[in-house]
């Protein structure tokens, strides 16, 4: 676990072709969507959320881990946890954190704030998932939800 004076942090929803992109506020309180990044390969991807956690001036990152709604991994959650693994080869601070229902927590806000637009929704809805993952950690490190 990152330690508790830790506030900024960067949320990741990673996808085979996307990666949505979220960060925190400097108080821990608030995760806003940044970006949806696309994959390209290794030597591109980890670089570049390196890049974002300098950029943004992070402690760490929180990846989603889509765990089944049963609570096993399948090939997905395997896949996440070696990007996750690469960042951390890198001496990135990683966290993986479940991410079950973030797609649709994501998918719901986006329709509650009416700024949804058919083009593009799939991919803005990447970086919403990834503010949804990072508020649901940052949550849990305030003590305000019980896993």
């Amino acid at each position: 676990m990152l330690p508790e004076s830790a506030r900024r942090l960067l949320g990741l929803d990673v996808g085979d072709r996307r990666i949505g992109v979220a960060v925190s506020d400097p108080t821990g309180l608030i995760a806003t969507p940044i970006e949806v990044y696309t994959r390209r390969d290794e030597s591109d991807d980890v670089p570049h959320i390196a890049h974002l956690v300098h950029l943004h001036e992070a402690v760490g990152v929180v990846v989603g881990l889509p765990v089944n709604m049963n609570g096993t991994e399948g090939p997905q959650a395997a896949k996440t946890r070696a990007f996750a693994d690469r960042l951390g080869g890198i001496g990135l601070d990683v966290v993986m954190w479940d991410e079950r229902l973030s797609t649709v927590e994501a998918e719901r806000r986006m329709l509650e704030s009416r700024r949804r637009k058919r083009r593009g929704a799939v991919q803005r809805s990447d970086a919403e998932a990834a503010a949804v993952i990072l508020e649901s950690y940052l949550d849990y490190i305030r003590g305000r939800v019980r896993v």
